[in-house]
């Protein structure tokens, strides 16, 4: 029997969480429900600040660059053993685990692996896509869109053939909108005022300039700004002055 943490939300009537994955190329796949529901759930989100030093000044610069996207983060728990009606998934889950309460360990007939891979699969780089498939969370009032970015495994009971019979999996997602939706509701600031950027690998002048004013040709502004003679020598970690449009 499971000695711990009571979850509330697990034998609860509750609509159980679903991972829709919107990009399964099985009708079968899209639709993941969780087994039993998680205790809690956490949103976190932070923005990212450059800071520039200055000669002699007590503190830093601080130039805002870029927001960043909400994480989300829960708990999922899994048992093949304790598995009741409140369980979860499809009817097939639910009546292999109905027949499986019923037997003693050593009968055990599931390997809770089968279950856990359901959710750590979703990290994995579709062949048509070249990157994971972008998930849609639902939970009641809570909507969330984006990727599985870790999943951390925990086995915590075995049966006597040494078959993982307990887990539990922390699941974290970022954020992911659609650019063109992200730049309509959040459009980038005027190019009327001096702003730093720091290099990163990978940068150009003219990129820079197409994202800040809206015309790659500004390329020259910027390197006249920051005393640069050849354009295509950037060094990753410098910062930039772009300058103020008149």
């Amino acid at each position: 029997m499971y000695v711990g943490r009571q979850n509330l939300n697990a034998s609860m009537k509750l609509q159980k969480m679903c991972i829709i994955n919107q990009e399964a190329a099985r009708d079968d796949e899209r639709e993941i429900y969780v087994l039993y529901n998680p205790e809690s759930y956490r949103q976190q989100r932070s923005v990212n600040y450059a800071q520039l030093g200055l000669l002699g000044a007590d503190a830093p610069l601080v130039q805002f660059q870029n927001g960043g996207g909400d994480v989300l983060s829960f708990e999922l728990f899994f048992d093949t053993l304790m598995a009741g009606g409140e369980v979860g998934g499809t009817n097939s889950d639910r009546q292999s685990f109905e027949s499986n309460r019923q037997r003693t360990s050593p009968e055990n007939q599931l390997d809770v692996r089968t279950y856990t891979r359901k959710i750590t699969r979703l990290m994995s780089i579709q062949d048509n896509l070249h990157r994971p498939p972008e998930l849609l969370v639902l939970w009641a009032s809570l909507q969330f869109r984006g990727f599985l970015a870790s999943c951390e495994q925990s086995f915590l009971k075995f049966d006597e053939k040494g078959y993982p019979v307990r887990a539990t999996l922390q699941c974290q997602f970022i954020e992911h909108r659609d650019i063109n939706l992200l730049f309509a509701t959040n459009p980038l600031g005027s190019p009327d005022t001096t702003k730093f950027r720091t290099v990163r690998e990978g940068d150009s002048l003219w990129a820079l300039a197409a994202q800040e004013y809206g015309d790659a040709g500004r390329w020259r502004e910027i390197a006249a700004a920051n005393g640069i003679v050849n354009p295509r020598r950037l060094r990753p970690g410098e910062t930039l002055t772009l300058p103020a449009l008149d």
